[in-house]
C-alpha cells in the first residue's frame, strides 16, 4: 500500500529532512513515485483525493495473514494491512454488523475518536490487538492518521519525495528509490496524527520519541526510538 501527501497536509518531519541532508541521494517526485507503483503493479487501484493526496494498493504478493484492504466512508479514506485479533469484540463495541472487516472498523474507530471519544488517541489505538498498519485520511478535516502495531509485524516506512511530499508504504525498497536517505521505518507501537501534530507511542504516550541517525550502510537515514521505561498506557 502507498499513501502520498503534500506538504499542505503534513509537514515533512525535520528528522527525515536532516537525514536526507546528511547523505544526499537521488529522489523522485510524488507523481513519479505513484506512476512507478502503478507500473510495477498493473492491477493496483489508485485514488486521487483532491490535489494533495494520492492513495494506492494492490493484492499482488499479498500474504493471507496480512491482507490489504481499502474503504471510504463519509469522506474518510483508509488503507489497512493486516488482521485484528479482537475484531469481534471491537465490532460489538462500535456497533458494527457481523460483515464489517478491519478497514471498516478502523474508519468507525477514527470517527468515534474525532467526534465523540472521551479517550485520547493512544487509548483508542492501543485497544487494537493484532498485526496491522493503516493510513487514514479525513478529507473533511484534512487530518492524516497513521499507525503501526506494537510489534511492527506489518512493515511500514515513511519518507520525503523530491517535491517535499510525505509518503508512507509497506515496501521500503519502493520508497528508497523515491526518497533517498530521507527515509525511516515507521516506529512500531506508534501513531502519527496531523491533528496532534507529532509522532506518539500509543503504548507510552508520555515518552519522548527521538530520531537517531542510521549508519551509512543501512537503507534508512534515521531510526525512531521511544525513550524511557515501558508503561502500557491503554491497560491503565
Amino acid at each position: 500500500m502507498l499513501g502520498v501527501f503534500s506538504s499542505s497536509i503534513v509537514a515533512p518531519p525535520d528528522e527525515l529532512v536532516a537525514a536526507g541532508c546528511r547523505t544526499p541521494s537521488p529522489k523522485i517526485t510524488a507523481e513519479a513515485l505513484m506512476k512507478r507503483f502503478t507500473q510495477r503493479y498493473p492491477s493496483a487501484v489508485s485514488i486521487q483525493v483532491g490535489d494533495q493526496v494520492q492513495l494506492a494498493y494492490t493484492h499482488h504478493s499479498e500474504s493471507p495473514l496480512q491482507p490489504r484492504s481499502f474503504a471510504v466512508k463519509d469522506e474518510i479514506f483508509c488503507l489497512f494491512e493486516g488482521v485484528l485479533d479482537n475484531l469481534g469484540s471491537l465490532k460489538q463495541q462500535y456497533g458494527l454488523g457481523k460483515s464489517a472487516n478491519e478497514v471498516v472498523l478502523v474508519i468507525e474507530a477514527y470517527k468515534a475518536l474525532r467526534d465523540r471519544a472521551p479517550y485520547p488517541p493512544s487509548h483508542v489505538v492501543g485497544h487494537l490487538s493484532g498485526n496491522f498498519a493503516f493510513i487514514v485520511f479525513d478529507k473533511s478535516t484534512s487530518n492524516l492518521f497513521v499507525a503501526s502495531d506494537q510489534f511492527g509485524k506489518v512493515p511500514l516506512s515513511w519518507g520525503i519525495t523530491a517535491d517535499g511530499c510525505v509518503a508512507f508504504a509497506d515496501d521500503a525498497e519502493l520508497l528508497k528509490g523515491a526518497c533517498g536517505k530521507s527515509l525511516a521505518s515507521f516506529p512500531q507501537g506508534c501513531f502519527f496524527s496531523t491533528a496532534v501534530g507529532e509522532l506518539i507511542s500509543f503504548e507510552n504516550p508520555k515518552n519522548k520519541i527521538t530520531a537517531v541517525p542510521a549508519p551509512e550502510e543501512e537503507i534508512w537515514g534515521a531510526t525512531f526510538k521511544v525513550e524511557g521505561p515501558a508503561v502500557l498506557a491503554f491497560t491503565k
